[in-house]
């Protein structure tokens, strides 16, 4: 029997809501999100601030707890699972780039990427973690702290770090919006050359019509409420 589009997704959404806050004063994020996204696909979340994209995004990857129903990923219901088998469960299968980077101050790029595989028990996280700061063109300033690193350069230390566990899914949430147009530019190449070296899922999180075309499908948002769905690049 051929598989469904369901059966053969790796995002399966249906009838997405959060709402935050208490009644009288609770506010709606999501209505009712119905999607699916297949294995290997560049995504794009496009809409304005306020439409409810990182909302989604958090959903999607486990980080945040839908208010109504169901979110399965890579066969696996996110709904059910309590925060330590979330966090089991996103393990080597999500990566998350956000825009603030979040690297540790205290670690070298290095051991920034290293940590995931160290905490996951991975006997050659150091090795591993070399290999793809050198992909994304860092194999000269593995030793550099943070703040000894431009912004563009630790986005990539951060794009290394989501992908060395090899993940089945990336999720980038405005990973250019602290960077200046050129080096947002050249973050974006970065990304993309390792997605399709990869064939990982790549959703990305933007409010720039430019970026989003470069996806092979772009998503809208508005209201809380998908209001467009087409194949781009």
């Amino acid at each position: 029997m051929k598989p469904s589009p369901v059966d053969s997704a790796l995002i399966v959404a249906r009838n997405v809501s959060l709402v935050l806050g208490r009644a009288p004063a609770s506010v709606e994020i999501l209505r009712g999100i119905d999607l699916d996204v297949a294995a290997g696909e560049s995504v794009a979340l496009l809409g304005p601030s306020g439409s409810g994209k990182s909302s989604l995004m958090a959903v999607l990857a486990g980080l945040e707890r839908p208010t109504g129903g169901i979110v399965t990923v890579a066969g696996r219901d996110f709904t059910t699972l309590d925060e330590d088998a979330l966090a089991v469960a996103r393990r080597g299968r999500i990566g998350i780039v956000l825009q603030a980077f979040h690297l540790l101050p205290t670690m070298t790029a290095l051991e920034n990427v290293a940590v995931p595989l160290e905490l996951a028990g991975e006997g050659d996280a150091f090795a591993r973690a070399e290999a793809e700061l050198a992909a994304v063109g860092l194999a000269h300033r593995i030793g550099h702290y943070p703040a000894q690193l431009s912004g563009g350069e630790q986005q990539r230390v951060a794009i290394a770090r989501a992908l060395v566990g090899r993940p089945a899914l990336i999720f980038a949430d405005e990973p250019t919006g602290n960077l200046d147009t050129a080096t947002g530019a050249a973050i974006m190449d970065v990304l993309f050359a390792r997605h399709a070296a990869s064939g990982t899922t790549l959703f990305i999180i933007t409010h720039d019509p430019r970026l989003a075309a470069r996806c092979a499908r772009v998503i809208e948002l508005g209201d809380g409420r998908i209001v467009g769905d087409r194949r781009g690049a």
